[in-house]
């Protein structure tokens, strides 16, 4: 359960981030007033992100999302675990993207927002069982350890 947990908090993060720093580039848009980010050299990059508190909090978020996702990882298969990050991630992130940022999704964008959805949901619906019993007999699919054989 601890694990489940883990990956609803690292996909929370990871989708946070990304639209934190959605909101932080929109203000650094505003700061640069058409010019490019590079305009005033990498020390000039480096004094714009670190004076915008949206972008850092979003790279911060990301910092997390990791450590988050690597604990979920110990335990739920990457098969899974992935696919549930991102398509629930990129929900959120197109939800908010249409009703907050005012960004047009067609029809045609949602459905395939709601075609992803199902297929991880499709992909996700026995990892149950995947973290339960294990196979028929009790026979490992991983073992915990490698012997190697002796030489």
């Amino acid at each position: 359960m601890k694990y489940a947990i883990a990956l609803v908090v690292a996909l929370l993060l990871n989708a946070s981030a990304n639209l934190m720093i959605k909101f932080g580039m929109r203000g650094m848009d505003a700061q640069l007033a058409g010019a490019g980010l590079l305009d005033q050299g990498v020390g000039g990059l480096i004094r714009l992100i670190l004076h915008n508190w949206i972008l850092l909090v979003g790279l911060l978020c990301f910092a997390v999302n990791i450590l988050f996702y690597s604990v979920a990882l110990q335990k739920l298969p990457i098969s899974v675990a992935y696919p549930i990050m991102f398509a629930c991630g990129f929900g959120i992130i197109a939800a908010v993207a249409g009703f907050i940022l005012r960004e047009r999704l067609t029809v045609m964008q949602w459905v395939g927002v709601g075609a992803i959805l199902i297929g991880v949901f499709l992909v996700a619906r026995d990892a149950g069982k995947q973290l339960g019993g294990g196979p028929p007999g009790g026979a490992q699919v991983f073992p915990r350890e490698i012997v190697k054989p002796p030489p």
